[in-house]
């Protein structure tokens, strides 16, 4: 079977700026810059001060980019690099380092697609007001957002609001324990975890709002989202229901995409979540479900689910301890994620004229330098492979999947796990900051050229 994609579909590669950018000292310190600082917090004590120093290599790293052929960029920009208070004062060395980023992209042919956040919150308004905790975070990341769309948005037509919610506040505020894998805070309910990600909701349909405010022409806006996929363990009409019954209350589904994309939270799930529910203050709801042009699907893993004899009607299926996975403990090759996804935003959601692009897929392997210098990432390629064949086959069935980012195009500073596990198809020797396409990149590169799997 030839797996060839539409006429226009966009091929990309994806990094984000505290991955990747270094040069701390041009910036105001982020939680990510004190998590990494703080002793016994992130593997080998690595932190993102000098990453893959892309702030001083991005003309190399673009022109890389240009020769595996893509024409689609995403990356992220670096809040506390353009206001290092959060708020008020503007560094304008900050903006100008992405005014020449864009002017180089668009120089070499490639497409700019920003996210504005991408975890790395200025660590003043943690210390100011608790960041994520307060409602004052979402007016400050609206206006950060009008700062920047007014002074790229001449250039940039693609934006993102925010990066996978879940993380950034599920993932980082714990419940009687320091987060381990997140920067974040104690506090002391389930319900003012469920706050933090209300807030960031906010933060989403302000930002909205501000970047279409700002923006001198017309643009497209999106929200990027690592929901997580329910893929119904057989095609069975039954298992199919219960995939579709479970999605709601599988992760943080019914809290974050179901508000964002349907204006409510799943009933389902405010009843689970009884006194947990987060205060939503009127109008919170309209202020969120703004209309996008698109939503990034961020899509690694899925669940598996299959019809149960319970009053649920479903059960969710823990993975078997030989079930293969890649270099995360998280990651469970699971291809059929990326199809149920998207399905599932036009089925399941009943949002079928909401196109869809993958804004992040990759997975982190052992990657060896061999004797003769190259990158043999064959595992890596196989699963690539398989995802993009489940694109395929949600293109092929009408869904509305209009693109496809690689995560990532370099290898990085990979959050708590620092440099030891590597997500790129850009080899990087963190010593000496040499660049080394995997083989990877090159069969990436046939995969763009000639618009199907290779």
């Amino acid at each position: 079977m030839v797996y060839a994609f539409p006429p226009g579909f966009q091929w990309g590669v994806a990094t984000s700026s505290y991955q990747i950018e270094g040069a701390a000292d041009g910036r105001g310190p982020s939680v990510w810059d004190v998590f990494s600082q703080t002793p016994g917090r992130v593997l080998n004590g690595d932190t993102g001060a000098v990453a893959c120093d892309h702030v001083h290599r991005y003309r190399d790293d673009i022109a890389l980019m240009a020769e595996l052929g893509v024409r689609h960029y995403r990356f992220s920009i670096s809040w506390p690099r353009i206001l290092p208070e959060g708020r008020g004062a503007v560094n304008q060395a900050g903006l100008a380092f992405y005014s020449e980023l864009v002017d180089t992209l668009l120089e070499f042919g490639i497409t700019p697609h920003a996210t504005l956040f991408h975890w790395d919150s200025p660590q003043a308004l943690e210390t100011k007001y608790g960041s994520w905790r307060n409602r004052q975070m979402a007016q400050d990341f609206a206006d950060y957002a009008a700062v920047v769309v007014k002074r790229l948005g001449d250039r940039i037509t693609h934006w993102m609001t925010l990066n996978e919610i879940f993380c950034f506040t599920h993932i980082g505020y714990g419940v009687g324990h320091v987060p381990e894998m997140a920067p974040g805070t104690v506090v002391k309910t389930a319900k003012a975890v469920w706050q933090t990600s209300h807030h960031a909701l906010l933060a989403h349909g302000l930002g909205c709002q501000a970047i279409r405010a700002a923006s001198p022409q017309p643009c497209q806006v999106s929200l990027v989202d690592n929901y997580l996929a329910t893929v119904p363990l057989s095609d069975t009409p039954g298992d199919i229901a219960a995939a579709q019954a479970a999605f709601p209350l599988t992760g943080t589904n019914g809290g974050i995409l179901y508000p964002a994309l349907t204006g409510h939270y799943s009933p389902q799930l405010l009843e689970e979540l009884g006194e947990n529910a987060p205060d939503i203050q009127p109008g919170d709801l309209e202020v969120i479900y703004q209309p996008i042009d698109s939503l990034g699907f961020n899509v690694y893993t899925g669940v598996y689910v299959r019809a149960a004899d319970n009053e649920r009607g479903f059960e969710m299926l823990p993975f078997p301890q030989g079930y293969p996975r890649l270099h995360m403990p998280w990651l469970h090759i699971l291809p059929d994620s990326l199809y149920w996804g998207v399905r599932h935003i036009s089925d399941t959601l009943q949002r079928p004229e909401l196109r869809v692009f993958i804004s992040e897929n990759g997975c982190a392997a052992q990657d060896e330098l061999t004797p003769t210098g190259e990158v043999l990432d064959l595992d890596r390629i196989q699963y690539l492979q398989q995802y993009l064949r489940s694109a395929h086959r949600a293109v092929q069935e009408g869904y509305p999947l209009m693109g496809y980012f690689l995560w990532s195009f370099l290898d990085n500073f990979e959050w708590a796990y620092g440099r030891d596990r590597r997500f790129g198809i850009t080899y990087v020797d963190f010593a000496t900051q040499q660049r080394i396409p995997k083989a990877s990149y090159h069969w990436y590169a046939h995969c763009v050229q000639e618009n199907r799997v290779v």
